[in-house]
């Protein structure tokens, strides 16, 4: 089982590329734009009704000493770091991010084993930092 995860964390990581963010920002448009906006600003369409506001996600690595912070980014997705925004924990879409494995590795090289759609989407947005 160790060796299986091992395995899909080493062919995952190679999948963090442009196909994988191409495929990060059509997930990234069709789920997370509605509050996090097109510009990924925090200014999307609902940001207004939103009790707690949608951060900046281009600005996730100048906010973390310059790191981007995958494990926090992928635990906000796919629930596992619940914030609940807007009655409901983030994201309204957590049933779509299940099933198909994939991983991406912290800073530290510890990899985080996840779905395949959340690894292209935390791809796209790594991608977008300022």
């Amino acid at each position: 089982m160790q060796k299986a995860i091992l395995t899909m964390a080493i062919l995952t990581a190679g999948m963090a590329s442009a196909e994988g963010a191409t495929k990060g920002e059509a997930l990234y448009l069709e789920h997370c734009a509605t509050c996090h906006g097109l510009d990924l600003d925090g200014q999307g369409p609902m940001a207004g009704v939103m009790v707690i506001k949608p951060v900046d996600l281009t600005a996730l690595t100048s906010g973390n000493q310059g790191v981007f912070p995958v494990e926090r980014v992928v635990k906000r997705i796919d629930g596992r770091d619940p914030l609940v925004a807007h009655g409901s924990p983030m994201p309204v879409y957590g049933h779509f991010f299940e099933g198909g494995a994939g991983a991406l590795k912290t800073a530290s090289g510890q990899p985080i084993v996840t779905s395949r759609a959340i690894v292209e989407l935390v791809t796209y947005i790594e991608g977008k930092q300022q």
